[in-house]
């Protein structure tokens, strides 16, 4: 039975992950953030410690202290919070200011360096994460018609092209025109603002994808019960990820929500 580090962050995917690793037989020492990661951590790791975002040092010695060399990432950080009022300890600050571009690519790719350079390595939770991890298929009851199709297909072309740009990985789409492109407000707001402009009767399509050479290590795209609370406020027809690639959050609910409600959720193959 190993001993996993676990990095946890906001939203649900942590606590998806170490009730994974608790299935699988492991223990688990999580480094929580501090005003980020949900509570619920603690009782289902063996040991937590809260630390705060910028305190980098802390943060990889929670596990080098206790002898921990393999170690998983999940969840995010609030936007907002990478840019104010951030209490950097001497580490934090000096990765900080080798850091010219901000944002969680480089944020966290920096992030993993610093991990192996102390004998940490992060890893892919994908392999962990069982059924989670959906399949290519049609997920809910009803497949998407032949409009929806090809509007998920075109939306899967934007999606990438933007996300290869850093902007963001999610699009809203509706008779072949793009109706929204995820920006710094994140996927929920995306959701939204197309729906909103596809019209009172709705019917749009979201398409959510990882970028070209994405690193699993340190985000997976996530679909939970607020993304389906975002499609239903949007009045979204089609909800389409990328199968292998993204992560179901709660699996069994998902897909329930999205039956009541009418949206086709569908797992893509990757371009």
């Amino acid at each position: 039975m190993e001993t996993f580090g676990l990095i946890a962050g906001n939203g649900q995917f942590p606590l998806v992950l170490a009730r994974a690793l608790r299935q699988g037989g492991h223990r688990i020492v999580a480094a929580a953030f501090e005003g980020e990661a949900d509570r619920q951590i603690e009782q289902l790791a063996d040991t937590t410690e809260w630390v705060g975002v910028a305190q980098l040092n802390k943060l990889i010695k929670v596990f080098t202290s206790r002898g921990i060399s393999r170690a998983f990432m999940a969840g995010g950080i609030t936007p907002g919070k990478l840019f104010t009022n951030l209490a950097f300890d001497l580490r934090g600050l000096a990765f900080a200011a080798r850091v010219k571009i901000r944002n969680a690519e480089t944020i966290f790719g920096g992030v993993v360096a610093e991990f192996q350079k102390d004998g940490v390595e992060l890893l892919d939770a994908r392999p962990f994460l069982g059924d989670a991890v959906p399949s290519p298929g049609c997920l809910t009851g009803k497949p998407p018609t032949d409009g929806q199709q090809e509007d998920i297909a075109y939306g899967l072309r934007i999606a990438k092209a933007v996300s290869a740009l850093d902007i963001g990985q999610t699009v809203v789409v509706k008779r072949g025109t793009v109706l929204a492109v995820e920006g710094f407000e994140g996927t929920d707001e995306c959701i939204r603002r197309g729906g909103a402009l596809g019209g009172d009767k709705g019917g749009a399509v979201v398409v959510k994808v990882s970028k070209p050479n994405h690193d699993f290590r340190f985000d997976i795209p996530c679909v939970g019960p607020r993304t389906i609370e975002s499609c239903v406020a949007g009045r979204i027809a089609v909800l389409a990820t990328e199968a292998g690639r993204s992560l179901l959050l709660g699996r069994a609910e998902v897909i329930a929500a999205a039956e009541q409600h009418d949206i086709r959720l569908v797992a893509v193959e990757s371009q």
